[in-house]
């Protein structure tokens, strides 16, 4: 699996912290318990910078996950040959020149498939940016099949189409076990995106930073 991510320009290859979430094997089966019922549709895409280097890119172990941060497209051909895509593929896509790329791979031979995160700063501050672009095969296509809930923190409501917990989330998650990445003392929201819709990543406003 390979997601784009708006990187703040300049910020080196130890940008994105990948977090390790095996200990909480149930963390989207609570999250889901913090809501009564869904709903469903698309979105838009970004830009940032950074500079290529020369060395092969390095290999994180998250759990039962390999993991690996590509700059920018053109450092795909740094990337280990187990994780890389067909050559050209990002050139097809090129409001991604500027992005960089967290690369996902399940370990060889294992079938234990955990919650996984990681953080990095982002050029777009202002913006939650959620990688959902779909590429299979190296072929980038319009429109594609969707069967994804995204969930968000904010101060309110991103859109009407979004549903919010009618709990604070210590109420319904172990909040100390998500390594930071939820609040316990704030509400979730969460976006069901079912069907064929179309191939873009979404972009909801973000909270203001404290």
């Amino acid at each position: 699996m390979v997601l784009p991510l708006p990187i703040k320009p300049g910020s080196g290859e130890d940008a994105v912290r990948f977090i390790n979430l095996e200990a909480y094997p149930d963390l989207f089966d609570d999250m889901h318990k913090g809501f009564p019922e869904p709903r469903s549709y698309g979105a838009k895409s970004p830009v940032a910078v950074a500079a290529p280097r020369s060395r092969t890119l390095e290999v994180h172990t998250v759990g039962a996950f390999e993991a690996s941060y590509v700059p920018t497209p053109a450092d795909f051909s740094r990337l280990s040959r187990r994780f890389r895509l067909p050559d050209g593929t990002w050139e097809k896509l090129p409001g991604y020149a500027g992005f960089g790329f967290a690369v996902f791979k399940l370990k060889q031979g294992n079938r234990h498939v955990h919650p996984m995160s990681f953080s990095f700063p982002t050029a777009m501050p202002d913006k939650l940016f959620f990688p959902t672009l779909h590429i299979h095969d190296g072929e980038v296509h319009e429109k594609a099949e969707f069967d994804h809930t995204l969930y968000c923190q904010t101060a309110k409501t991103p859109r009407p189409d979004w549903s919010e917990s009618p709990q604070l989330a210590l109420q319904f998650m172990k909040a100390g076990e998500t390594q930071g990445i939820v609040l316990p003392n704030e509400h979730i929201y969460r976006r069901k995106l079912y069907g064929e819709l179309a191939n873009t990543d979404w972009l909801v406003k973000a909270r203001a930073v404290a």
